[in-house]
């Protein structure tokens, strides 16, 4: 895993990746940090930091678009695949790689907060706290896009699509007031997410016998629960989907100052489960 991880590491800084993500990250956040905390005096990096997330969309795909996606289509991943080294230990050493770059910039990012005190009070408890939650969701958001750069031999097609589904979670609040509040709206859209889950499990293991029996006991127990109790069903998707709302975390710790320990273990949990998919999905390819 070390030897993946240094020569990653390496590569961005060969190639301009990691110049140019630096570049875009530190130069964005630093916008919103001088027009919010220098220009008109607000005392709170946290602020800026959340406002400024939004460029995550633009950089994050930049770093993870190469990860997989160049090596499947220039067929160098055949030597990491032969090579007597685990699947785990590749794509650790791949994802650990992005994260050290998107921590360099965090690093960056905590001399803001002390330039604030230079010049009157700081709050160094929320602002560091704020770094450390931005740094979190871009572990996420860098778990998601490895994944999708595992399913594709195209770049550009990692990337497009890695903006695609960061911006449903950009824009989650608008999202939810269009879903559908009735019991009967809600089993429908229950039943796409079932499709879609069945999609992926048959992906990975490729067995529609499992697939299958995995489907007709979920649809057995959801139709089941819905002709006991239907009126449990009214606005299921809105209150459970609340819940993936990862950029309201850091807003909380803006505008309230609070921390839900739940969203964070949410958080952690559901970029593990990328970096176990993205395992799975290699590990897939290797013995195909």
């Amino acid at each position: 895993m070390i030897a993946v991880y240094k020569r990653e590491l390496k590569s961005f800084f060969q190639t301009m990746i990691g110049n140019i993500f630096l570049a875009f990250l530190i130069g964005f956040v630093g916008f919103y940090f001088t027009m919010y905390n220098l220009n008109y005096g607000y005392n709170f990096f946290s602020y800026a930091l959340s406002s400024a997330t939004l460029i995550l969309v633009f950089v994050i795909p930049i770093l993870t678009m190469r990860s997989f996606a160049e090596e499947r289509k220039n067929k160098t991943d055949q030597l990491l695949l032969t090579a007597p080294i685990k699947v785990t230990s590749i794509v650790l050493g791949k994802y650990l790689a992005m994260v050290t770059l998107f921590l360099m910039a965090c690093l960056v990012f905590c001399v803001c907060p002390l330039i604030i005190k230079t010049m009157g009070t700081a709050h160094f408890r929320i602002d560091y706290l704020a770094i450390l939650v931005f740094f979190l969701i871009g572990c996420f958001f860098i778990a998601l896009g490895m994944y999708v750069s595992a399913l594709t031999e195209s770049q550009i097609i990692a990337a497009v699509s890695t903006i695609g589904i960061m911006l449903v979670f950009f824009f989650m609040s608008a999202f939810l007031g269009l879903l559908p509040q009735s019991a009967s709206g809600n089993l429908i859209g229950l039943l796409i997410i079932i499709a879609l889950m069945c999609l992926l499990i048959q992906n990975q293991i490729h067995s529609w016998l499992v697939t299958g029996a995995v489907a007709g006991l979920v649809l057995l127990v959801i139709f089941t629960w819905y002709f006991i109790d239907n009126t449990a069903f009214e606005n299921m998707l809105v209150t459970f989907l609340t819940h993936f709302q990862f950029l309201d975390t850091l807003s909380q710790i803006a505008d309230s100052y609070v921390l839900k320990l739940s969203d964070l273990v949410l958080l952690l949990s559901t970029g593990g489960l990328f970096v176990f998919l993205t395992i799975q999905s290699i590990e897939k390819r290797r013995w195909s």
